[in-house]
């Protein structure tokens, strides 16, 4: 298998397109389409389906191009250390994120950095769950965790706090508790426990032993949105929770501190795609900062 045939596959399941793919790789089109069919022939199997207003992926090509992203890493890791050269700044940069912090912050906020380098495309995933790097799952990771080993490059982005939160319409309607044994009393919003991907998230023992949730819900937004709607009392993140008028804070005295880590493997240190994002979530975060404490 030619590294350069891969390459020029990437091009064009980027692009969609032989044409574009052509014009950004700066080979003739015939030449690619060659090239990506002398890659097919290689693997005994078609990755694109070809038609006249662009290419698609087949599910072999799905599956091919994910192993292609990690070849890719890893030649241009091992370019850059070699030969001491920086890479452009163009390709696809995966960045995993709890979907809080995804969804709420970074997804409003990501659309500057494709519009600062028009040759990279984001990819956000906000989900809560935990990322593999070593397995290429995201080229960057936002963790509540540092991690302890592995080859990972880790950065401090932001400590955040969480408190408990409620709907002006629920505590008209079932008083506000000035105690945290009066919790009990009221209906709480809470996680689903046994899908808890990191123990940092069990946030209820740090407010009320024995918290008994009548609504659990596995993703930040989804509690956030069920507090608002009046179900019940929810530890949420302030951050979020502020941006809603009609949520106020019960109990305020009680804080819950946490921090968002960024998080890379090793092997893509000198790639400037994922530095540069990587640089560029730091910038963010300082710049908003005030949002978070």
């Amino acid at each position: 298998m030619d590294w350069n045939d891969v390459r020029m596959f990437l091009g064009v399941a980027r692009t969609g397109q032989i044409l574009g793919a052509s014009r950004r790789l700066g080979v003739n089109h015939a030449t690619l389409s060659r090239r990506v069919t002398a890659l097919e022939e290689a693997l005994g199997t078609r990755l694109l389906v070809r038609r006249t207003n662009g290419c698609e992926l087949t599910a072999e090509g799905e599956i091919f191009l994910h192993a292609a992203e990690r070849m890719e890493t890893e030649m241009l890791a091992a370019q850059s250390k070699i030969g001491r050269i920086d890479t452009a700044i163009a390709g696809t940069v995966r960045i995993g994120a709890p979907d809080g912090f995804g969804v709420a912050f970074l997804a409003s906020r990501l659309g500057k950095l494709a519009r600062l380098h028009p040759d990279l495309k984001i990819q956000l995933v906000p989900v809560p769950r935990s990322f593999s790097l070593s397995q290429r799952e995201a080229d960057i990771a936002i963790s509540i965790e540092r991690p302890q080993e592995g080859r990972l490059v880790s950065s401090k982005l932001t400590d955040y706090s969480l408190g408990l939160y409620a709907s002006r319409g629920y505590l008209e309607e079932a008083g506000t508790p000035s105690a945290v044994e009066a919790l009990k009393d009221h209906s709480l919003i809470g996680y689903v426990e046994d899908l808890l991907y990191s123990a940092s998230l069990d946030y209820t023992g740090e407010v009320l032993r024995g918290w008994d949730s009548s609504f659990e819900i596995s993703s930040a937004i989804g509690q956030t949105e069920a507090v608002r709607s009046g179900a019940g009392i929810g530890i949420l993140h302030s951050y979020i929770a502020r941006q809603y008028p009609e949520l106020v804070p019960v109990l305020p005295k009680i804080r819950i501190r946490r921090t968002y880590w960024t998080l890379y493997h090793e092997s893509a240190r000198d790639l400037a795609r994922v530095r540069t994002a990587a640089e560029f979530l730091q910038r963010l975060v300082q710049e908003e900062r005030q949002i978070f404490l």
